[in-house]
């Protein structure tokens, strides 16, 4: 981070771990952990979008989590710039400490459906922080709660109405008002969007950049889905079994990728012209156990590019020039095809 000066940093995380212990025998013992977050290390800007992709069960949710304190750490360091509350390391906080901590770092779901509490109104779903942390009250809290509702693009007269009523746009939209009730700096948006419909995946992406705009939001918006990283994100790190393999800004990560990995996923994205002949990157074996991780690179088994070293030597996460971050041995050796070069076959 030589480039980037510490006050513009809102959050930095320095190898988080979070290993979950795994059970076996009589007595139950602890016989091994999956290591779903293994060493994890980035930062998020004051006013960026970090986007966070990966495969299906690489951790991504497991680290915006554990970032939280929803679940604790096994090892690292992740400290918060409030500008309130000054510098915190919010893996060291005890819960007194985490109360005045926690108005500020906020998250919206995955699952719209399972995330509202069925049995509770519009406006005791989007009021319960704010009552919560003892905030506003009486007919003020009845206002604000109508405030967020439309800021979010619904009417006030749903608020006496129940979660049932609403598509899965709408109670997505619900699901940020409740997030945005306490003012929050930092955002986890944990794959907001993946449970919706195209045409509504839109209308959400663009309520949260406008959101984003007009409230000075920093988000940490975890997806699978490139293309609509692609579009919301400032800068993109792709994970692999639990390891951060690649970070940079958005466009030289997509058209300019130095890890392996990232190439593959790259190609896998699917082009809008159907005339467009592509030549997919099919990568062997199977995504690694984070029970029982290869040695060396996790990703040299299905690396096409992998020599001795790499079955050997775990390679740290560097720069390799202009804030572009890659854990592989050989990054400024190998030429890879990014997007535009997939574009144009």
């Amino acid at each position: 981070m030589a480039d980037v000066k510490r006050d513009d940093i809102l959050l930095e995380v320095k190898d988080l771990k979070k290993h979950f212990p795994i059970h076996g025998g009589l007595m139950r013992k602890v016989v091994g952990h999956v290591k779903a977050v293994d060493g994890v290390s980035f930062y998020i800007k004051k006013g960026e979008t970090l986007g966070l992709v990966g495969e299906s069960g690489c951790g991504k949710t497991t680290t915006g989590r554990t970032v939280l304190r929803l679940l604790e750490p096994t090892g690292g360091e992740v400290t918060f710039n409030d500008p309130d509350l000054g510098t915190v390391r919010i893996d060291q906080l005890d819960d007194k400490q985490m109360k005045l901590v926690r108005p500020k770092m906020q998250i919206i779901f995955q699952d719209p459906f399972s995330s509202l509490d069925p049995r509770m109104t519009l406006e005791r779903i989007v009021a319960e922080p704010l009552k919560i942390n003892k905030v506003l009250s009486g007919q003020d809290l009845r206002n604000r709660v109508g405030e967020l509702l439309e800021l979010v693009g619904m009417r006030r007269e749903y608020m006496t109405r129940y979660p049932h009523a609403f598509s899965g746009g709408q109670r997505q939209r619900i699901g940020i008002a409740r997030a945005l009730a306490l003012n929050p700096k930092l955002i986890i948006c944990d794959e907001p969007v993946s449970a919706l419909d195209v045409s509504v995946q839109a209308q959400v992406l663009n309520l949260l950049e406008d959101l984003q705009r007009d409230f000075d939001l920093t988000y940490l918006f975890i997806a699978h889905d490139l293309s609509v990283v692609e579009h919301i994100s400032d800068r993109v790190a792709v994970m692999y079994v639990g390891f951060l393999v690649e970070m940079a800004a958005t466009d030289e990560l997509y058209f300019q990728p130095k890890h392996p990995y990232t190439e593959a996923l790259m190609a896998a994205i699917p082009k809008p012209n159907p005339r467009m002949r592509t030549r997919p990157i099919k990568l062997p074996g199977e995504v690694a156990n984070p029970a029982n991780p290869p040695s060396g690179c996790y990703f040299h088994p299905r690396c096409r590019y992998a020599q001795e070293i790499c079955s050997q030597e775990r390679p740290a996460l560097r720069d390799v020039g202009n804030e572009h971050w890659v854990a592989c041995h050989f990054a400024e050796e190998l030429e890879l095809a990014g997007l535009e070069v997939q574009r144009a076959m």
